[in-house]
């Protein structure tokens, strides 16, 4: 038997058979007792994602969320645009600031900017997307937060209340994806 220096060392592999399945393994009769699989990644070559990870993850990305939905928010109230206007912006801008956060990172890292750009979209792309539209859906089922202005508390309590309810649909999201090698965790080896 061969040991393997991968996710798998310090675990004994047995003998397979000749037809591989889309794991890169083959047939798994004789592996069918071996249940021993603590301490090491399940056969994806992905471990489990901690929910400290992914609260982590959703953090950041609610970050830039939060300072493009509040700038957006801002501007358009502001400006005495109408709702739909002023939400597009702010999602808008929440994909610019969640995208941007990323990127300052991962340039800082050595990336040059292309590659930056690409790693910040599949590491953000649905994370900010789920989080846009929890947020969005909550600020339009808030009674009167639609028409508060920046003068209102009501429109801040209804803003935070968002992010709130963002954080909690969008972190399981993370976890499912960072656990599987997507979203967050592709930027995990710039850091």
């Amino acid at each position: 038997m061969e040991q393997q220096d991968d996710v798998h060392s310090g675990h004994e592999h047995h003998q397979h058979g000749d037809t591989p399945d889309r794991t890169g393994h083959t047939d798994h009769a004789a592996h069918a007792g071996h249940t021993d699989h603590a301490g090491h990644a399940d056969h994806s070559g992905h471990a489990p994602a901690s929910w400290a990870m992914a609260a982590q993850a959703t953090l950041h990305c609610l970050t830039g969320c939060a300072i493009g939905e509040i700038l957006g928010m801002a501007i358009g109230t502001a400006l005495g645009w109408h709702n739909a206007p002023t939400m597009i912006l702010a999602i808008v801008l929440a994909f610019v600031f969640g995208y941007s956060l990323t990127m300052r990172g991962v340039l800082r890292a050595g990336l040059d900017l292309r590659t930056a750009l690409r790693v910040a979209l599949a590491a953000d792309t649905v994370s900010i997307l789920v989080m846009e539209l929890a947020d969005n859906a909550t600020i339009v089922v808030f009674p009167g937060a639609m028409d508060a202005t920046l003068a209102d508390a009501l429109f801040w309590l209804s803003l935070a209340l968002s992010f709130v309810v963002a954080f909690a649909v969008t972190t399981p999201v993370n976890r499912w994806m960072i656990g599987r090698g997507k979203g967050h965790a592709v930027v995990h080896q710039y850091h």
